[in-house]
């Protein structure tokens, strides 16, 4: 009944339900980091956290065996993989040191690196509106960590690690965008798990502890729950236009300030009220502005109807 039910929505009502899932998903996920980076550190939880994906792509990996790992391009993935399991880190480590609120309105500034990174890697032409939105919204970013203001969100490690790791995001981005021109979604994705996994021994080992069976259990369900997430983003942008589905996705900023408050006792600051709506206002226009962009090329390149 449920499956009838979703078919008579449109896609983009369905594509948003999905992303609906996806915030709150992600905003549950880094309240467990945030709850566990008392006793164990962001390079074990990432470990626990890639761990997890193996375990979930383990049988799409047994279904095409060869055809999972088929690649022409290994370098592009290690780097990939590399960039990825070090942003993971680096922004679990600010999730674990920062009011969840503050730390995710800087983790949406991965589409503010993606504007330099199209100018200088990938040779894009992008105009000055673009370009201007991504000044905006790191002038927000500015407005939140206020440098030099001697406030309780000052820049700091946790909010320098955030805005690195975001900037490593966007070069994974950047990747799969190169990747997806000749390689399948799945082969992506069982790459950055495996690799991810490997990449994330030597930092478990150096800190690793026996967790209790209590946070055993609670490390697992992270894990599982960032898988759940991803699955649940990409099935919102596969299903809705990416136009309409991206303001959905700043529904993180409201259910990680909830539960920061009720559950970390974290209020947001009026900076960080106003620096987050900048980010976002300037994050959102990219995105639309991208979204039309490649309608108008998609226009210009059919040909004329008879």
């Amino acid at each position: 009944m449920t499956r009838g039910f979703a078919s008579n929505l449109s896609p983009n009502i369905q594509g948003a339900l999905w992303m609906l899932m996806s915030a709150a998903t992600f905003s549950i996920m880094v309240a467990l980091i945030k709850f566990l980076g008392e006793d164990y550190p962001a390079s074990l939880q990432t470990f626990y956290r890639q761990a997890a994906g193996v375990v979930i792509l383990l049988p799409v990996i047994l279904r095409h065996r060869r055809a999972a790992f088929a690649t022409s391009r290994p370098g592009i993935l290690i780097f990939r993989a590399s960039a990825g399991t070090i942003g993971i880190i680096l922004s679990f480590y600010a999730f674990q040191h920062m009011p969840l609120a503050d730390a995710n309105a800087l983790s949406f500034t991965r589409t503010l690196w993606l504007v330099p990174l199209a100018i200088f890697i990938v040779k894009e032409k992008v105009g000055p509106l673009r370009i201007g939105a991504a000044i905006v919204g790191f002038m927000g970013v500015l407005l939140m960590v206020r440098p030099g203001a001697g406030g309780e969100f000052a820049v700091g490690t946790p909010a320098l690690a955030m805005l690195a790791s975001s900037f490593l995001f966007a070069l994974t981005v950047t990747g799969m965008k190169v990747l997806t021109r000749d390689h399948a979604p799945r082969v992506i994705l069982v790459w950055a798990a495996f690799l991810g996994l490997a990449f994330s021994i030597p930092g478990a080992i150096l800190t690793w502890r026996v967790p209790e069976p209590v946070d055993l259990a609670l490390l697992c369900a992270m894990g599982a729950i960032g898988v759940v997430n991803q699955a649940c983003y990409i099935k919102g942008m596969s299903l809705g236009d990416a136009a309409a589905m991206a303001p959905i996705d700043y529904t993180r900023l409201i259910f990680t300030a909830l539960i920061g408050a009720f559950l970390f006792a974290e209020i947001p600051t009026v900076w960080t009220i106003a620096g987050a709506l900048v980010v976002a206002g300037s994050t959102l226009f990219i995105t639309l502005r991208e979204q039309q962009q490649a309608r108008s090329a998609k226009l210009s390149t059919e040909p004329d109807a008879p």
